[in-house]
């Protein structure tokens, strides 16, 4: 899934009609979800969190900006905040499937469309400003507001979008990419804050001042306060006590989770309160969390318990979820927390009970037909090679090859996730071809147009069944080393999987054979079929090595 966060902060947070009022836009864009609005009375600022598809978030953020303009009048803002426009500043955070130079794109795309449609001066800022000066946010709002109209005066503060001139009611906004923020709490076995405070200080990018051998703080020349830098980057952080929970907290702040990740910080806190004689009793998660750093926390945890790291990703959360003892004060519901669950699958195959998706693939409608039918015996197959090789991972008396079922494990459940990607992924290929071909036809555009469509719906309804075969390719290369290697008592599961292998494969050429007539790029046609031949050949070939490896080996068993 392509899912990008975007989080606006505009300069009204007391009038609830108002914040309403420009929140209201966002639910109105197909493909966009609202998780959050957070609104604060001294700052007279709200913190807008949504996020969506890279098309359906550009969309909404625009909307969002363009609502703010309308309702909110900056000449008689107040508040505690620094700002410098109705919309202060919208940054754009990827989350899944998109890079940060996507997410930079979407802001100088973003940013543009404000300047032109609505009059109102854009600076972009962190990873997708325009000169290095302007990637801190700091200096790109100094000033503030009120210094806007001098600031235009001035061409080195030319915005990147927009009028070079001072907008009164909307003032400026700063349109940026960033990382995702990851608010997170470990919780201490103390209400004592002074040593939440003391660890935090050590933990810290930003660190604490340096002493001498008698504990006076180090200064340099101008009497300020030489800081020695904390154990990991990225990192905010701060002690406090909360007395809800009856507890000390060592409140962090992750500016870049993908460098300084939340599972070392929190055994760094765990070694910390040790040295103080408290103790870690869990942790807590303020807001959402990528399901990467969820998964990277639960890879960490499994290779530290020596076990296989090639599990469904459920599996790797729920151990996140115990070694960080995200449950300490309250349950953890992955649903509720992991920034990806908000996207809705609703209609999706992949998300149905089995009876349900039989029941569904048993009816007239010609979608789900063969092309899922086909990812989903592919699944099957790399499903059966990865428990093989998790049965075998671990074991005694295959220590030799710990190390290839590891491998093994984790790229089949890979290819696993994949093929149940693409499940969906033909059924909507089919719909997407069925919708070109009813496309109008009465002009000679209209034509162009709907010849176009249909060629390039004909050409991905033709690379999803393709990309089966090349992944049954990788399955099978998987199936030979668990035939060789894997645990003699799951030896049949590995043929099983040769098997669904096979029909995976044979199904999904069918369908490229299918649709390739319908590409009016003869030469391209060709090619589809020929890839398809040549893979479907080393599939069966595969297929029928592993199968006869397996059979061996049953055999053998029965003497």
């Amino acid at each position: 899934m392509k899912i990008v966060e975007c989080v606006p902060n505009i300069s009204e947070g007391r009038d609830r009609a108002k914040i309403d009022a420009v929140t209201s836009v966002i639910e109105k864009v197909k493909g966009v979800k609202l998780l959050d609005v957070d609104p604060g009375e001294a700052t007279n600022r709200t913190v807008i969190t949504f996020i969506g598809d890279p098309e359906g978030i550009a969309e909404a953020a625009f909307q969002v900006v363009k609502k703010a303009a309308e309702v909110i009048d900056m000449r008689t803002h107040k508040g505690a905040h620094p700002r410098m426009g109705a919309t202060d500043v919208c940054p754009f955070v990827p989350v899944s499937g998109v890079t940060m130079e996507d997410c930079a794109e979407i802001a100088r795309k973003v940013g543009k469309r404000i300047g032109d449609e609505l009059g109102i001066g854009v600076y972009l800022y962190e990873e997708a400003a325009s000169k290095p000066e302007w990637r801190n946010l700091a200096n790109v709002r100094k000033g503030e507001y009120e210094g806007l109209a001098e600031r235009f005066k001035d061409d080195t503060w030319k915005p990147d979008f927009g009028p070079a001139s001072f907008n009164p009611t909307a003032g400026a906004t700063a349109v940026g990419a960033r990382e995702f923020l990851v608010a997170y709490n470990v919780n201490l076995n103390t209400r004592d804050r002074k040593i939440a405070q003391d660890i935090a200080l050590d933990i810290r990018e930003a660190g604490r001042a340096k002493r001498d051998k008698k504990g006076n703080i180090v200064r340099d020349e101008e009497g300020k306060a030489i800081k020695e830098s904390g154990l990991f980057t990225h990192v905010k952080a701060v002690g406090w006590v909360i007395e809800e929970y009856g507890r000390a907290q060592i409140s962090i702040n992750f500016t870049n989770y993908k460098i300084t990740p939340i599972h070392k910080v929190f055994d760094e806190c765990c070694k910390q309160a040790e040295r103080r004689g408290v103790r870690v009793t869990g942790s807590e998660l303020v807001g959402l969390i990528p399901r990467k750093a969820m998964l990277a926390a639960g890879r960490y945890y499994l290779n530290k318990m020596g076990k296989c790291i090639g599990v469904p990703e459920s599996e790797l959360i729920h151990i996140a979820v115990l070694s960080l003892g995200l449950s300490d004060l309250y349950p953890f519901k992955p649903e509720e927390k992991i920034v990806e669950a908000f996207v809705e699958k609703e209609g999706k195959l992949e998300g149905m009970k089995l009876k349900d998706y039989f029941d569904e693939l048993s009816t007239d409608s010609p979608a789900p037909g063969g092309g899922s039918a086909a990812a989903v015996s592919g699944a099957q197959a790399a499903a059966l090679i990865s428990m093989v090789a998790n049965l075998t991972q671990g074991k005694r008396g295959y220590e030799d090859y710990w190390e290839d079922m590891e491998r093994v494990a984790t790229c089949a459940q890979n290819l696993k996730d994949e093929l149940n990607a693409s499940i969906d992924r033909d059924t909507d290929a089919f719909n997407a071809l069925m919708a070109a071909s009813r496309l109008p036809k009465k002009s000679n555009e209209e034509k162009a147009a709907r010849a176009k469509a249909l060629e390039e719906a004909t050409i991905n309804a033709i690379e999803v069944p393709l990309s089966v075969i090349r992944n049954m390719v990788k399955a099978m290369d998987l199936a030979m080393v668990a035939a060789d290697k894997g645990n003699r008592n799951s030896i049949s599961d590995v043929s099983t999987a040769a098997a669904q292998a096979r029909a995976a494969a044979e199904g999904a050429r069918d369908n490229v054979m299918i649709n390739v007539p319908g590409l009016t790029d003869k030469k391209r046609g060709k090619a589809f079929l020929d890839e398809s031949t040549r893979l479907l050949a080393e599939v069966r070939k595969a297929a029928d090595e592993v199968t006869a490896k397996v059979h061996k080996a049953l055999e053998e068993n029965l003497r």
